[in-house]
């Protein structure tokens, strides 16, 4: 809790949001062999949990803060499953990334530092991820806040 202009409020705890980014990694981890429909089932889970429990707290910018933890983490793990060269090259074509595809294809750069480039928030972007129908703590807040 903490009081502002002579009213107290709700905040989230860091360590509770220290524990969901460990369920997150959990759920969006390189190497846990999980398909992707679920991962998006687990992922929309963990977040409808999460948000119900603290709904009451002011979190609309640790929303965004951790959406865009996850998107990155969904990034990393798609970087991850495109594994071969060729595969990576077609993909980040076929998503809009022409310019620049071959180069980053062959990058050696690690998996979450290609999860935060600007040529993967091109190829796999926000509303990507809302077509295909993952879930976003922002819009899930605001939902329920309404």
């Amino acid at each position: 809790m903490y009081r502002t202009k002579g009213e107290a409020r709700l905040r989230v705890h860091p360590k509770s949001v220290q524990k969901l980014k460990d369920k997150g990694r959990q759920v969006t981890g390189r190497s846990n062999g999980m398909g992707i429909e679920e991962r998006k089932t687990r992922l929309k889970q963990l977040i409808r949990r999460w948000v119900n429990y603290l709904r009451l707290a002011d979190m609309a910018g640790l929303m965004q803060q951790l959406d865009k933890w996850t998107r990155w983490r969904i990034r990393m793990v798609t970087w991850k499953r495109w594994n071969r060269i060729r595969t990576r090259f077609e993909n980040l074509k076929r998503l809009g990334a022409e310019k620049q595809a071959w180069m980053w294809a062959n990058t050696r750069k690690g998996y979450w530092r290609i999860a935060k480039s600007p040529i993967l928030k091109i190829a796999l972007s926000n509303e990507r991820f809302r077509r295909t129908g993952y879930l976003s703590f922002s819009d899930y807040y605001s939902s329920v806040k309404a």
